[in-house]
């Protein structure tokens, strides 16, 4: 790392709701604003066919370095005043191990474009963020945000080991594979996803900047085990305590629940602090430290910062639906804001942490009428069929199908849809034949009981600058 580091990292959270504005906003701040790379090619192609409010997406496509990408794009999907608000979205390719011609120009562009409006106007650092278990669209999504110049790369829920490596080959414009994680897997399998850089772009670019890789990790141990085993350099790590919001580690020890039927966090599930720092690495502590108190103690066991998303998240700047916000600081200030640790919801398998809303999934009520449908298939799971070749399926998916695939049905009970409803969380649902609006799902972090301190009182907004000052109130940065 040959930069200043951030003395606050924005958490990248759901999908679009760290959105480019949300970026931008706090870059401009002088900290490290973070874009969500989850969902981008579905959010870019649903942007445009409501009409593209703004231009901005037909703006950053027009400096996309390919152009008779950019204008498939734009054909393809762009809708002038926009689609009818009862007509469906357009289908785009479900994402798979053997890429299209189509599907990845959707990819890079849209991680381009995400990056390039966040960096635009301004010269500080963005940073993006991926989540490890979403392994298939990972390579050309890396592509498409390094070729805007993108500063950091975030991963979680997972072990990346692959990652640097991958970024180093990108950066050269060599080949790169990435391995995934296949149910019965055998040596006749062929369990790879593979883009090449010099034929995406024809051989028109060569060398592109290497961005910092920063590893989410809960554990010394995993830290360790990426510091030195890790195919590249790993540039530092955020430590995420179980607080955190979205995707959390599984607690280390297994099958305890309070009576919510919450998985229970120890004393084991604790990072070791001193263990992290003997790496020599940089590193930001993430999970319950949204206050200015909170952030010296982090600098005083050692942490050159802190990572915040949930003060972020119900900010004037993010994707989260104005009504959505709205609803959340209230029910904060009233004090009847709940916060669950789904240990089922997410096809992951990790625990998920979600806001409770009557018209949300959380309500099983809303839950058992939404028909199962795996229509975008992000968090799909790969397995091998008898034949060895890679098919795909989800415990969210309908019931009858996951089990025609050798999926369990156990699997299936409790299972959540999360990438229907995170992309309907910033008001891009796709509507069902049938007429039905998929629902939403809020993910958040423990600290949303209180995210009214943030906005003045009898007020439903504030703005990331006034989350910055707020936690720079006091606040000494560390010497360098």
């Amino acid at each position: 790392m040959n930069k200043t580091p951030p003395l606050i990292i924005q958490g990248g959270m759901g999908a679009a709701v760290s959105d480019w504005r949300l970026a931008r906003a706090v870059s401009i701040t002088g900290q490290l604003g973070v874009v969500s790379g989850t969902a981008l090619d579905a959010i870019l192609a649903r942007r445009l066919q409501v009409g593209d409010p703004g231009g901005h997406m037909r703006r950053a496509l027009a400096a996309f370095p390919i152009p008779d990408v950019a204008n498939r794009i734009i054909d393809r999907y762009f809708i002038e005043g926009g689609k009818a608000p009862d007509a469906r979205f357009a289908t785009k390719p479900i994402v798979s191990h053997k890429h299209s011609r189509k599907t990845e120009e959707l990819l890079v562009a849209s991680n381009f474009v995400e990056v390039f409006l966040a960096k635009e106007g301004h010269s500080n650092a963005v940073g993006i963020n991926f989540l490890e278990k979403v392994q298939v669209p990972t390579i050309p999504s890396l592509y498409g945000a390094m070729l805007a110049g993108v500063d950091y790369v975030l991963m979680g829920a997972g072990i990346p080991r692959a990652i640097p490596g991958i970024l180093d080959q990108l950066a050269e414009g060599f080949d790169a594979e990435l391995k995934l994680d296949v149910k019965g897997s055998t040596p006749q399998g062929d369990p790879f996803v593979r883009f090449s850089p010099k034929e995406f772009t024809r051989g028109l670019i060569e060398k592109i900047h290497r961005p910092d890789f920063l590893a989410i990790v809960s554990s010394h141990v995993l830290a360790k085990m990426l510091a030195t085993k890790a195919s590249g350099e790993v540039d530092g790590f955020v430590v995420e305590f179980p607080v955190a919001g979205g995707h959390n580690a599984p607690p280390r020890t297994r099958g305890q629940f309070n009576d919510r039927g919450e998985p229970v966090y120890g004393d084991r599930d604790v990072p070791n602090l001193d263990a992290i720092a003997a790496l020599g690495k940089p590193f930001w502590l993430a999970g319950g430290y949204a206050e200015p108190a909170q952030i010296t103690k982090a600098l005083e066991a050692g942490a050159v910062g802190v990572q915040v998303g949930t003060a972020f998240a119900f900010c004037v700047e993010s994707g989260f639906t104005a009504p959505i916000k709205a609803e959340i600081i209230k029910a904060s200030r009233r004090r009847e804001l709940t916060v669950f640790t789904d240990a089922v919801a997410s096809p992951t398998g990790f625990p998920f942490k979600v806001i409770e809303l009557d018209d949300s999934l959380t309500n099983p009520r809303v839950y058992e009428k939404r028909e199962r449908i795996c229509d975008l298939g992000y968090l799909r799971h790969a397995y091998e069929r008898q034949d060895h070749t890679i098919g795909w399926r989800c415990p969210s998916e309908p019931v009858d199908d996951y089990v025609r695939k050798g999926g369990d049905v156990a699997d299936t009970v409790g299972r959540k849809c999360l990438c229907n409803a995170l992309v309907s969380n910033v008001g891009l649902p796709q509507i069902k034949r049938s007429g039905e609006i998929e629902p939403t799902l809020i993910t958040s972090g423990d600290d949303a009981v209180n995210i009214a301190r943030f906005a003045p009182p009898g007020a439903t907004e504030y703005t990331a600058a006034d989350v910055i000052r707020y936690l720079l109130d006091g606040v000494t940065p560390p010497s360098l």
